[in-house]
């Protein structure tokens, strides 16, 4: 990313000898207590997104038009706003544009059908905006992905560098071999109507992933919603504060390496290995409902940089889990409930290897009410496109 975006939280724990320590309006099923997690966001999202970020329509005065051509790639190398229509197959918008240039791709009722290449690939550039109009707009990846180089490109859309989705129109993605969306940096989206089907991951970001309005159907064969950084695990961050989320993923529904901070939304996980995962899970408010094969939420170490915390402060989650070894919540840490409704089924509703504490809010579990988060087996948990021979890019 270009500006730090995260600071480091450190969890200090607190252990009591004895439960004199408690108050009346804590409940804990340990005889320890534990310092809240943090005061606030667990993320500085005042520099998460820009004014620009949240227009839904693009200033097109000065704006290119250019029709979609079959077998004609398009390379935009300036700043500036491009309106893309037309209907074509084995077309790529390329992006190889300065450094600190910001260009603005507006669909304006556009079809891309490709066999081994994305719709749209940004190589060079600060930001990148593709902007719907109120139109239908359909790109799909049939094959398998030729790499550029040593780049290995795997999704519909492949950027490395900020992307940005917005606008008041649907894109249809689909990519039979690949991921839907990627970025090697950052990647949001603060309007519009998508529909991803993709056979790895739907959205996927190296640095950071953030959603505040849109209408999102995600159906991945492996994560829904993926962020991790290999060279810094203080990275790969997801936030989601507005919008509606129906997902279907073959693994994790939302998994981030660092921190998943959920600030509102409408969160529909109607299939999932794990449902939520990452090393510092907040939900501040927010309508959640997972169903999970394995884990629902479940908090694990992937990050040097915070400690392992399930923090629930507010909105209304329902968590369901499948039978066997499983847990609703599981963290390898702590667990803390300070506000919310929480509707749990589950043979195991909360696993912790730290502390567990409720300390408001409404929490059921299995239909009844608790008062304090019940021990369960304490042992914490959680599980933790190639190219072609040839290469178009050359």
């Amino acid at each position: 990313m270009k500006s730090k975006k995260i600071i480091a939280i450190f969890l200090t724990i607190l252990i009591i000898a004895t439960a004199s320590g408690c108050s009346s309006t804590q409940s804990s099923s340990t005889a320890s207590t534990t310092e809240n997690a943090v005061e606030g966001s667990a993320l500085v999202t005042t520099e998460l997104f820009s004014d620009r970020d949240y227009e839904q329509t693009a200033d097109t005065s000065k704006a290119q038009y250019i029709t979609v051509v079959g077998g004609e790639d398009i390379t935009i190398n300036e700043e500036g706003v491009y309106v893309i229509s037309g209907d074509a197959e084995e077309v790529t918008i390329v992006v190889e544009a300065e450094e600190t240039a910001k260009v603005q791709i507006v669909l304006d009722g556009v079809s891309i059908t490709n066999t081994d290449a994305p719709a749209i690939y940004v190589k060079t550039g600060d930001k990148v905006f593709v902007t719907t109009t109120d139109s239908e707009n359909d790109f799909e990846v049939t094959g398998t992905y030729s790499a550029d180089g040593e780049t290995n490109l795997d999704a519909v859309i492949f950027s490395k560098s900020d992307l940005v989705l917005n606008g008041i129109g649907t894109l249809n993605i689909s990519s039979a071999t690949g991921n839907g969306i990627t970025s090697k940096d950052d990647l949001k989206i603060t309007g519009g109507s998508y529909t991803i089907t993709a056979s790895k991951d739907g959205l996927e970001a190296n640095d950071f992933v953030g959603i505040t309005d849109g209408t999102i159907h995600i159906n991945a064969g492996a994560d829904a919603i993926h962020s991790e950084n290999d060279e810094d695990d203080s990275q790969g961050s997801i936030y989601i504060s507005g919008g509606t989320l129906e997902i279907t993923a073959g693994d994790d529904g939302i998994r981030g390496t660092s921190v998943v901070q959920v600030d509102g939304g409408n969160i529909n996980i109607t299939s999932s290995v794990e449902g939520i995962e990452g090393t510092y899970i907040q939900i501040n408010d927010g309508t959640i409902t997972v169903y999970a094969t394995d884990d629902g939420i479940n908090a694990t170490s992937k990050s040097t940089s915070y400690d392992v915390i399930i923090e629930v402060n507010g909105g209304n989650l329902t968590v369901e889990v499948g039978s066997g070894d499983t847990d609703a919540f599981d963290a390898n840490g702590t667990i803390i409930i300070n506000d919310g409704i929480v509707n749990v089924t589950a043979n195991s509703g909360f696993d912790w290897d730290v502390a567990g504490e409720l300390n408001g809010g409404t929490v059921t579990l299995n239909g009844e009410v608790i008062t304090e988060l019940p021990e369960s087996m304490m042992g914490g948990g959680g599980k933790g496109g190639m190219g072609g021979n040839r290469s178009r890019w050359q």
